[in-house]
């Protein structure tokens, strides 16, 4: 398992794209609408190769929840082997399960909450 990438929520998504590639320097590596109709943009650091994941949905999402300014984040994303197995593995030591993983367009992908209730997405 390892650490990908940081997602956050965005209110405008043009706007977030702006100044992230912009003023913060990261480049755009790719984007998407997602099978709920949320749309994402991947950002990457070239220097150090993080990535950061902005995420936009609309009103009848059912990611889409009331926004707190300074409270964005939204999910960690984490590469393992197998998400469905891993779902299971960690729901069966403890960990909450916040959606079941399902496959959308060849990959794998499931979430778990960590004990403050974060978003973890596992995908492969």
């Amino acid at each position: 398992m390892r650490l990908e990438y940081f997602g956050i929520r965005v209110t405008d998504l043009d706007r977030s794209v702006k100044f992230y590639t912009g003023l913060m320097r990261l480049k755009e590596l790719r984007r998407g609408k997602m099978s709920h109709g949320g749309l994402y943009v991947v950002l990457v650091d070239n220097e150090t190769k993080q990535q950061l994941e902005l995420n936009w949905y609309p009103q009848d999402s059912k990611y889409n929840v009331p926004y707190s300014p300074g409270e964005g984040l939204d999910h960690l994303g984490f590469r393992v082997d197998n998400a469905r197995e891993t779902f299971r593995n960690f729901v069966k030591q403890g960990v909450g399960p916040a959606i079941e993983p399902w496959n959308e367009d060849g990959t794998w992908v499931g979430y778990l909450k960590d004990p403050d209730g974060n978003w973890i997405e596992i995908y492969s």
